[in-house]
């Protein structure tokens, strides 16, 4: 009986939880969201626009990292909260898509093969299989597939098609990465902060963004468009610059 209660329980909180707004999520995301355009344009500056700054320096680095990571540990923690997270993970994968094949026009062979959002795309797909693990078997997965991944990062196979799991060719190059290993790790962790801070919780932590809610929820909200559209409107504005300075 005291099972079927805390059973009960859980999922009403799941429940509420699917219809409340987090604060701080939202305030997560946009910041992700925030230093993932200011890392793609410092980027295109440098690549399409022949400004002398580098983007790999350790500072700029750590942001593009920094963006990528909370991308995809709120991705987890989100799993959740999402009624859907499987059809979610099939939309995001079509765009993923759509992002090799642009990128493939133009980059030719550093095209995007496995990127953020790839991985985005299949984690979320694989989320409610994840859900299904007890804490312990998660926190050992994420160690495991944390090794697996810094060790697969050394080596090379002769074959593409273990990209996805971050076993590369001789070779490889693009501009956008994001394997499984040891990436996936990241979403574990962002599912066992889910259970640890929000299963049973159905009020947002208290927070000092009151007045800046509205433009904050826009950016969580249209993260996935924001990063599809953000490029190419940097390097029309690129283009056009160039073209009227000669």
């Amino acid at each position: 009986m005291k099972r079927e209660v805390i059973g009960q329980t859980m999922s009403q909180g799941m429940r509420r939880s699917v219809k409340q707004r987090y604060k701080e999520i939202d305030i997560l995301r946009a910041i992700a969201i925030a230093l993932m355009v200011l890392f793609h344009f410092v980027y295109d500056l440098k690549e399409f626009a022949g400004v002398n700054i580098d983007y790999q320096a350790p500072f700029w680095f750590t942001i593009g990292k920094a963006s990528a990571l909370l991308f995809i540990g709120l991705s987890g923690l989100s799993s959740g909260l999402s009624r859907s997270p499987v059809r979610r993970g099939y939309k995001v994968l079509l765009c993923a898509m759509f992002i090799s094949a642009v990128t493939y026009l133009f980059l030719r062979e550093e095209y995007i093969r496995f990127g953020i959002l790839h991985f985005l795309g299949v984690s979320m797909i694989l989320s409610p299989l994840l859900q299904k693990l007890s804490s312990r078997k998660l926190m050992i997965s994420a160690c495991v597939i944390a090794v697996l991944g810094f060790w697969f990062a050394t080596l090379t196979v002769k074959t593409s098609l273990l990209l996805p799991l971050g076993l590369m060719y001789e070779g490889f190059g693009t501009i956008d990465y994001y394997p499984l290993f040891p990436y996936l790790a990241v979403t574990i962790l962002g599912i066992l902060a889910y259970r640890r801070f929000y299963a049973f919780r159905i009020v947002s932590l208290s927070t000092p963004f009151r007045a800046a809610a509205l433009w904050v929820q826009w950016l969580s909200r249209n993260s996935l468009g924001i990063y599809l559209v953000h490029q190419p409107v940097f390097l029309l504005a690129i283009f056009l610059i160039n073209r009227r300075r000669f």
